[in-house]
């Protein structure tokens, strides 16, 4: 069967398409063509490369999205989306669209290409929607620098301890200038920041209650029990991450996230660095950001109580373990000397773990 296979490799931009094809066997992947972005004119060009059965299909991930691989995929093609960062690189200074194509065709063939798993079309909504609050939240730390820079280049410094409190915005409130334009910058600083922080929480809300109905709701709800973990962020983790079925065990999450080490042996030389930082970058951020709650002694919360009340008592029980497990282990690295925030980091990758337990817990309740 693998004889009669063909391998087409697509570099789709806004516009254009490129096609490169691939025959069974060694020899160079040949240029098709381009055509218009128009998913008819894709088709005819699919149709005459062969029957669909014997064609497999693949472009990199990009702005274009998905929906040309579910379409397709629909229509009965083998479509896969290629991670871009794992395309293996080939020698030469060239870099065209043609070549890209015939890249593509032909790792395609060889089984070099890693697929990137395409979501459900709720769940790529909702990442849609958590990552349009991620980003809202780094505007809003934008002007709210901003005006606290403004402040203190006039020697208003806060002292008051937490700033963006109702007691900092009173403080703002109350600064007097001796120049009319000073003022209407004040005053335009605090507008952008109430505007930024209202967006924040519209965005906020919105998860909460499209949520609501998400498949993914119970994964969500089980992933709170977990200390550092609130409503947004297992939105964000059960978003990015989709379906843990894939991963078989925590360390294949862990790689996934980027939260390994890096690795160069040679011979009897084993040296590790830092992590890797690949896979979902949205998701280790998250996770690490989680971990900082582990610094702290575990100690009865109304809020964690509220949150592990719904859930199943095994998800519980992982939940609690992993509130002092992390905790022990943030600090034993303190006291031996390790930076926080390498200390943070390892914690997080073992909250990974936690994670990938409490998500397997939920999908065997589930069946």
């Amino acid at each position: 069967m693998k004889k009669s296979l063909r391998f087409v490799g697509l570099d789709v931009h806004k516009e254009t398409i490129t096609a490169a094809l691939a025959l069974a066997g060694r020899d160079p992947a040949e240029f098709v063509g381009t055509i218009a972005h128009d998913e008819q004119a894709l088709l005819e060009l699919l149709d005459g490369l062969g029957p669909k059965a014997r064609l497999r299909v693949c472009y990199e991930a990009g702005p274009t999205g998905y929906g040309l691989a579910r379409r397709l995929n629909e229509r009965g093609y083998c479509c896969e989306v290629i991670a871009p960062s794992m395309v293996p690189v080939q020698g030469g200074r060239i870099k065209t669209d043609r070549r890209d194509a015939r890249k593509l065709a032909h790792f395609l063939r060889s089984g070099d290409l890693t697929p990137v798993r395409i979501p459900e079309c709720q769940t790529e909504a909702m990442r849609d929607l958590e990552r349009a609050r991620e980003d809202a939240k780094a505007a809003e730390r934008v002007v709210r620098q901003q005006l606290d820079k403004f402040l203190l280049r006039h020697g208003r410094a806060w002292s008051g301890g937490t700033k963006w409190t109702h007691k900092h915005w009173a403080w703002i409130r109350q600064q007097q200038f001796s120049e009319p334009a000073w003022h209407a910058v004040c005053d335009d600083g605090i507008d952008a920041v109430e505007q930024a922080t209202a967006r924040v929480e519209r965005l906020t809300q919105a998860i909460a209650d499209h949520v609501e109905q998400w498949a993914l709701r119970p994964l969500v709800q089980a992933l709170q029990a977990l200390r550092g973990v609130s409503l947004v962020t297992s939105v964000i983790l059960a978003a990015e991450i989709g379906d843990f079925k894939r991963f078989a065990s925590p360390r294949q999450l862990m790689a996934y996230l980027g939260l390994v080490p890096s690795e160069h042996s040679s011979g009897q030389t084993r040296r590790q660095g830092g992590i890797t930082k690949t896979g979902n970058r949205h998701a280790r951020w998250i996770l690490t950001e989680a971990a900082w709650n582990y610094r702290f002694y575990p100690r009865g919360s109304k809020t964690i109580e509220a949150r592990r009340r719904p859930v199943s008592a095994r998800v519980r029980n992982i939940a609690e373990r992993a509130e002092h497990r992390l905790h022990r282990r943030f600090d034993h690295l303190t006291r031996r000397g390790k930076d926080s925030r390498k200390a943070v980091t390892a914690v997080a990758r073992e909250l990974a773990g936690f994670v990938w337990a409490i998500a397997r817990e939920e999908q065997k309740l589930a069946v």
